[in-house]
């Protein structure tokens, strides 16, 4: 029976899933959190190791001799170094695809928010608003229909494919910018950079961060969109320079963003977009539907058990 530690298990498992699903074929210790300077005492002799957000370096990898598998509960890796594993002969994988359709509606509940403003007017009934109001019906703020408006993808993705077909359904019209052309599939207009950033009525980032993806949003390519746009972002906070943004976003330069992830996370006080206007943000929550976490932890065992057998599936390095 395979050694494993789980070093910061509570964001995937709160408590309203089971670890027990594991323990069939491993010895489990689970840690809710673990700060960096316990990493290498906690995963100690163990063969393995899941973790989410926990840095995993060459240095730790050399201190940690038996360390032979690496399980990201996560699709993004970038917390592990892969090529000091890879050398150590580690085996890293990670979870893909488990959460595309809780993204896609999590950046409709974010676009919707800028629409249909149920908040604002919520608020605003609960404040006796409607109960003073002479007529049967108010709105506080102009409402939006999205059939004609256009959406903008950068990246497609599983989750910018599911996007796409969401915005369908809405009559929207749909214009993508792709890295390759072989990565494109589907009816939707392919289109320049510069043409998705000037054509856009809503645009939604899902792209990996990469070097040519850092700061992808600034002052630069927020110039060219509409001031009526709005930017969705459920991919990484890096794609933003948040300076800029807030800047666009004081100014008036664009209409509103909304984001689920922001470049350092958890939140700190000085962070650009804090308090910023027109900026509704989330705790990176996209992902964690009940559903969806339960997918990831199928998954995981899936990619733990092919290990033990010898034949590993989604390895990352």
């Amino acid at each position: 029976m395979i050694k494993i530690t789980v070093l910061d298990g509570y964001a995937a498992n709160p408590g309203d899933l089971s670890w027990d699903v594991f323990k069939d074929f491993a010895e489990l210790t689970v840690y809710d959190r673990t700060p960096p300077e316990l990493v290498v005492e906690r995963i100690g002799n163990a063969e393995a190791v899941f973790l989410n957000k926990v840095n995993i370096t060459r240095q730790i990898i050399e201190k940690c001799p038996n360390l032979k598998y690496i399980g990201v509960l996560a699709t993004g890796y970038n917390v592990v170094d892969t090529k000091a594993a890879r050398e150590a002969g580690i085996t890293v994988t990670n979870i893909p695809a488990y959460s595309t359709d809780s993204v896609a509606q999590h950046v409709f509940a974010l676009i919707l928010n800028f629409t249909n403003l149920v908040e604002q007017h919520s608020r605003s009934v609960h404040d006796g608003d409607w109960i003073k109001s002479p007529d049967f019906c108010y709105w506080k703020s102009p409402l939006t229909e999205l059939k004609g408006k256009t959406l903008g993808i950068f990246g497609f993705g599983s989750i910018g494919q599911k996007v796409a077909e969401i915005a369908h359904a809405f009559g929207m019209n749909v214009i993508i910018h792709v890295h390759s052309e072989k990565s494109f599939k589907g009816n939707k207009k392919a289109v320049s950079k510069e043409e998705l950033f000037a054509e856009s009525d809503f645009l939604t980032l899902h792209a990996p961060m990469t070097e040519e993806t850092a700061g992808l949003i600034n002052a630069g390519t927020l110039s060219k969109m509409k001031k009526t746009a709005v930017i969705i972002n459920t991919a990484r906070g890096g794609l933003v320079n948040e300076a800029d943004l807030r800047s666009a976003l004081e100014n008036g330069t664009i209409a509103g963003y909304a984001a689920d992830v922001i470049a350092t996370e958890p939140m700190a006080e000085d962070c650009p977009l804090f308090k910023a206007k027109n900026c509704v943000l989330t705790p990176h929550i996209a992902w964690a539907p009940l559903e969806a976490r339960k997918r990831l932890f199928e998954i995981a065992r899936e990619n733990l058990k092919a290990f033990i057998a010898g034949k590993p599936v989604n390895v990352v390095n």
